[in-house]
């Protein structure tokens, strides 16, 4: 059967990191790869990253040849040569093993990643790479050629190249993936898969089968760089993407598939069950495993959520559904009684819980304080302030809710801070 022919018509997005790509070698192993795929009967976009270390080489020869006056317009032009070059030399490799192939460049008419103007770090015009991409990319796959497109570069519409920042060739990847309605999109880099922790910091670390994108999101922020966080707001929830090890050669290889989706803007999603603040204080709480713990047992036991916690050297607070038993309070009360470390419990009723969540969130800066000077502008009291990945979690009175509600969003959108409603 010939490598071009075509059974199943399932389409995938393959995207190769600079360490896939860094001498011939290692180029034809991920030439090979693909070989396998297609005798699968797969259609394939393929995205490629600039070769080992060839952009940090340009931007260091650029800087130092022409200073800190460089027009980032410029530097943007340059730093695109190296997933240029990339794409020229893989799409020449798929051909030499006779393979129907060919590559888009941002100099072309047909260029499918369309940006604003933010040279260094462009933002994709989504609708217009949807549009592009229909027309350059899904014909020619549909007639069996693996099109090779260079990741990290956009052209704005004036026909001026951009850059996309760190994680480019990911966004490349996810856009394409998405727009293409693909079955798979495949991340091939130089790790086994996404662990389950940092294998330069724990020994033996396990790889994940599977991971779901809200649990993903807290381990991007660590510095891990299987994938940038802000290529996963243009993952498609009906896409899978799996991370695998370009030592395998082989596409199918086990890996780890990340599922779901996160949304593109920022949420913000009130809860509807009214929540309450439980209070505990006393003297080096935090220094007691034990008074924890037998503060979350009871918790279980009466199979309660704990919607947020809050705890320093002499207090603990949980932030409950309001509806929980009221035999859970005596519990609660009864630790603090027979706990040494414990003085007294206070419980505030009727509280909101608000979650402010996107990502990059928390890498916007002034969005915290935009968001509680508003609330403190008008008067809304808060009650608990939790910042974590992506997500900022608020409460405050019940009765305040719903202004609080639209006064977080509109402190968002005078920041500029896009918001989706939440349906």
């Amino acid at each position: 059967m010939s490598v071009n022919e075509n059974r199943s018509n399932r389409c995938i997005v393959v995207k190769f990191g600079g360490s896939s790509l860094t001498d011939g070698p290692s180029i034809l192993r991920a030439v090979n790869s693909l070989i396998k795929e297609k005798m699968r009967g797969s259609q394939i976009a393929v995205v490629v990253s600039a070769m080992g270390k060839t952009t940090d080489l340009l931007i260091s020869t650029a800087s130092q040849a022409c200073g800190s006056d460089f027009p980032r317009e410029a530097l943007d032009d340059i730093m695109a040569i190296g997933e240029r070059t990339s794409a020229r030399i893989f799409a020449a490799a798929l051909r030499a093993k006779g393979l129907k192939s060919c590559y888009l460049d941002p100099s072309d008419p047909n260029w499918p990643i369309i940006t604003d103007e933010s040279f260094n770090n462009a933002k994709p015009i989504l609708h217009l790479c949807a549009e592009m991409i229909k027309e350059s990319v899904q014909p020619l796959m549909n007639d069996g050629v693996i099109v090779v497109i260079p990741g990290f570069i956009g052209k704005t519409q004036k026909g001026s190249i951009t850059t996309m920042g760190r994680g480019g060739s990911d966004v490349t990847t996810m856009i394409l993936a998405r727009c293409l309605s693909a079955q798979r999109a495949i991340l091939v880099t130089d790790v086994d898969g996404i662990m389950s922790a940092d294998p330069k910091i724990v020994e033996r670390p396990q790889t994940l089968k599977e991971i779901e994108i809200d649990s993903l999101v807290g381990l991007a922020d660590s510095g891990s760089k299987f994938i940038h966080k802000k290529a996963l707001r243009y993952k498609s929830p009906e896409i899978d993407v799996k991370v695998i090890s370009n030592a395998s050669g082989d596409l199918s290889s086990e890996g780890t598939t990340i599922r779901g989706s996160f949304p593109e803007n920022i949420v913000v999603k009130p809860y509807p069950e009214t929540s309450m603040a439980v209070t505990i204080v006393g003297k080096a709480i935090s220094e007691s495993p034990r008074t924890l713990q037998d503060i979350l047992q009871q918790i279980k036991r009466f199979n309660v959520s704990i919607r947020g916690m809050s705890i320093n050297h002499n207090s603990l607070i949980l932030y409950l559904p309001t509806d929980s038993s009221g035999e859970l309070l005596e519990a609660l009360h009864s630790i603090v009684v027979a706990d040494e470390r414990t003085i007294a419990m206070a419980v505030r009723k009727n509280l909101a819980f608000v979650d402010v969540k996107g990502l990059g969130l928390e890498e916007t800066p002034g969005i915290v304080s935009a968001i509680t000077g508003a609330l403190s502008q008008a008067g809304v009291n808060l009650y608990g302030v939790f910042t974590i990945t992506s997500s900022v979690l608020l409460f405050t009175d019940l009765k305040d809710r719903e202004k609080a509600i639209q006064l977080i969003k509109d402190s968002l959108k005078e920041s500029r801070t896009l918001v989706d409603e939440e349906k």
